[in-house]
C-alpha cells in the first residue's frame, strides 16, 4: 500500500481544480501577508473537526454549520492576526460578511463558503477590510506551487515557518492528489485537531465516508501532539474533495478507502509533527513512543502523559538525562502498571541508548546521553512488557523564549 503513495513538492493547489492566494488587509499585521483563499473550481465534499473548547471562536460555530448542513463548498477564507473568538454577536456577523463577500464575487451562497481566523482572542476584526481582503483574494487566486506557499505563509502568527505537504495516491481507479497546509505553533493540546489545518484532495469520495476517515486519522496525528497543554478556542481542520480526479468515487470502506487513508494519515502525521517541532520557543521535536502495553488506548495515554509534562520537556532543552522525571509522568497518568518492567530509551540520530531497567537507572555514559539529547529531533522510548499495543505522541521542549513569546503576545 505505502507504494502507492508519493511525497511531492507543493501543498493545497497541487490537487486538481484547487488554487490559492494571499493578501496583505491590514486587519492586525502592517507589513506583511494575513489572509489566504482556498478555491475549488468544482463543487467540493467537506469534512471537518473542531475544538472541544467551550469557548469557541465564531469561525468554528460558523464552519461546524457549514460542513454539516451544506451540500457542498467552493472556498475557504483565512485571516491571521486576530482570532474572532470571545467577539459576541459582532463576531458571527464579521464571519457572514466574510463569507458574504466571497459569495458575491463567485455567484454563489454564503452557507458554501468556509472561513477561519488566528491570533490574538478578544479583538474584534475590522469588518471593511476583511470584505475587502476576501474580493481581492478572489481576484488574485492561481492554481501555481507558489501561491499555495504564500497562503501557507500568510496563515502564520508565532510560527517560524510555512507548514505544507502533498502527495499522489495511486488507487485502483486511478492516481489522484492530497495536499495540506497548516498553521501552529502556540495553544497546542488539541482535543480534536490542531489550530488551523487544511486538506485538499480531487479525489471522488462520498462526504459520509470523508467525515469517517478524517475523524479516525485525526485520533492518532493532531490529537497526539502537545505544545504548551492549552486547547485552543479556533481549532480547525477541514478536508475538501472536489471528485476531478476521476477516479472511481470511494463508497465503502475497500482497498481504495484504505489508500486513501493511510496517504490521508502520512498528511496528518507530517503537519503535525511540524507544529509539535515548531512549538513557541522551541529547539527540539520530542517524539515520545510507548510500545509494549496493554491496550491501544493505554498507549496513547501514556505515551501523551510524558509528551506534556512541564519536566520532561525542560529536561529535553536542557539534554538532562533524568529518567526520574519520565517515570514520574507515566506514573500520574492514570494507568495502572509495572514500574520494575519497564525500559527506558533515548533515541536521535546520535544514537540509541538505554536509560531505566528493572525498576532503578541503568548503567549509561551521561556524556553519550547528553549527546543523544543535544540533537533537534529526540525519541523517548517507553516498553512496558504490559502487552502488544503501542501509540506516539509528540512535543517539543520547554525553553525560555515560551515564556518571553507568551508575555508580551498582544503586543
Amino acid at each position: 500500500m505505502m507504494d502507492r503513495i508519493v511525497t511531492i513538492a507543493g501543498g493545497v493547489t497541487s490537487p486538481k481544480g484547487f488554487a490559492a492566494s494571499s493578501y496583505a488587509a491590514g486587519i492586525k499585521y502592517k507589513d506583511r501577508e494575513d489572509m489566504a483563499l482556498i478555491y475549488s473550481e468544482q463543487p467540493c465534499n467537506a469534512a471537518g473537526v473542531f475544538t472541544s473548547n467551550v469557548v469557541k471562536a465564531a469561525p468554528v460555530i460558523w464552519d461546524r454549520q457549514v460542513v454539516e448542513k451544506a451540500d457542498h463548498v467552493r472556498a475557504v477564507i483565512i485571516n491571521s492576526g486576530i482570532a474572532n473568538a470571545c467577539t459576541g454577536e459582532e463576531g458571527m456577523k464579521i464571519c457572514k460578511a466574510t463569507a458574504e463577500a466571497a459569495a458575491e464575487v463567485m455567484n454563489v451562497s454564503p452557507e458554501n463558503i468556509l472561513v477561519a481566523s488566528t491570533g490574538v482572542i478578544g479583538m474584534q476584526i475590522p469588518t471593511d477590510r476583511i470584505a475587502h481582503g476576501t474580493r481581492e483574494l478572489l481576484k488574485a487566486k492561481q492554481t501555481t506551487k507558489e501561491a499555495g506557499t504564500k497562503a501557507a505563509q500568510a496563515i502564520m502568527t508565532t510560527d517560524t515557518h510555512k507548514k505544507e505537504t502533498a502527495m499522489t495516491v495511486t488507487l485502483g481507479g486511478g492516481t489522484i492528489t492530497i495536499g495540506g497546509m497548516c498553521k501552529g505553533s502556540g495553544m497546542i493540546h488539541p482535543d480534536m485537531c490542531t489550530m488551523l489545518g487544511f486538506i485538499t484532495t480531487d479525489a471522488a469520495i462520498t462526504k459520509t465516508l470523508l467525515q469517517k476517515v478524517l475523524s479516525e486519522v485525526v485520533q492518532d496525528t493532531f490529537n497526539m501532539i502537545s505544545v504548551d497543554g492549552d486547547t485552543s478556542t479556533n481549532d480547525t481542520l477541514v478536508i475538501l474533495a472536489n471528485g476531478m480526479a476521476d477516479n472511481q468515487e470511494i463508497t465503502a470502506e475497500d482497498e481504495d478507502y484504505r489508500t486513501f487513508k493511510a496517504a490521508l494519515y502520512q498528511i496528518c502525521e507530517y503537519l503535525a509533527k511540524q507544529m509539535a517541532g515548531d512549538g513557541e520557543g522551541a529547539t527540539a521535536l520530542l517524539e515520545v513512543t510507548v510500545q509494549g502495553a496493554g491496550t491501544k488506548e493505554d498507549a496513547k495515554i501514556l505515551a501523551k502523559s510524558v509528551v506534556c509534562s512541564s519536566l520532561v520537556k525542560a529536561m529535553i532543552y536542557g539534554h538532562d538525562a533524568n529518567a526520574g522525571r519520565i517515570m514520574c509522568a507515566l506514573g500520574y497518568s492514570g494507568i495502572d502498571f509495572q514500574p520494575e518492567k519497564v525500559d527506558l530509551y533515548f533515541n536521535s540520530k546520535a544514537g540509541k541508548i538505554l536509560i531505566f531497567q528493572g525498576g532503578i537507572a541503568a548503567g549509561y555514559s551521561e556524556e553519550e546521553a547528553t549527546k543523544i539529547l543535544s540533537e533537534p529531533e529526540v525519541t523517548v522510548i517507553v516498553d512496558m512488557h504490559a502487552g502488544d499495543a503501542s501509540a506516539t505522541a509528540w512535543g517539543c521542549d520547554l525553553t525560555y523564549d515560551y515564556v518571553k513569546i507568551n508575555a508580551d503576545y498582544r503586543s
